[in-house]
């Protein structure tokens, strides 16, 4: 019976991480409205070393951070280090925007820069 227990236990464990994982990644087709409204002034210039749309080369070791990273810098800020002040600023400088609607623009970013 206790096997039967742990076993229903670490199935219910398992579960709990992947729904977890699933309903954390971003929606890029929500996520697109995000980036064009209040992300593209900078990555589509490339202003202060954002790196820029589509740039295969600058996003690929960005993107290997994992996008629960990458959207946790965009939520907080990020200081380049060695820098003075703030490469990223919290939340692209918009408050009002959900953290939710930044994961959807980090997984746009993401997809359109693989």
């Amino acid at each position: 019976m206790s096997r039967f227990i742990s076993t229903a236990i670490c199935a219910l464990f398992v579960c709990s991480i992947c729904s977890t994982e699933a309903s954390a990644a971003g929606d890029p087709v929500k996520g697109k409205a995000v980036y064009n409204a209040d992300c593209s002034v900078c990555h589509t210039a490339g202003i202060g070393g954002s790196p820029k749309l589509g740039d295969k080369v600058a996003w690929k070791p960005r993107i290997a951070q994992g996008e629960a990273v990458l959207t946790l810098h965009a939520i907080k800020g990020w200081k380049t280090p060695g820098s003075t002040g703030m490469a990223m600023m919290p939340k692209a400088g918009k408050p009002n925007l959900s953290d939710k609607d930044i994961n959807n623009a980090v997984a746009f970013m993401i997809k359109s820069s693989k």
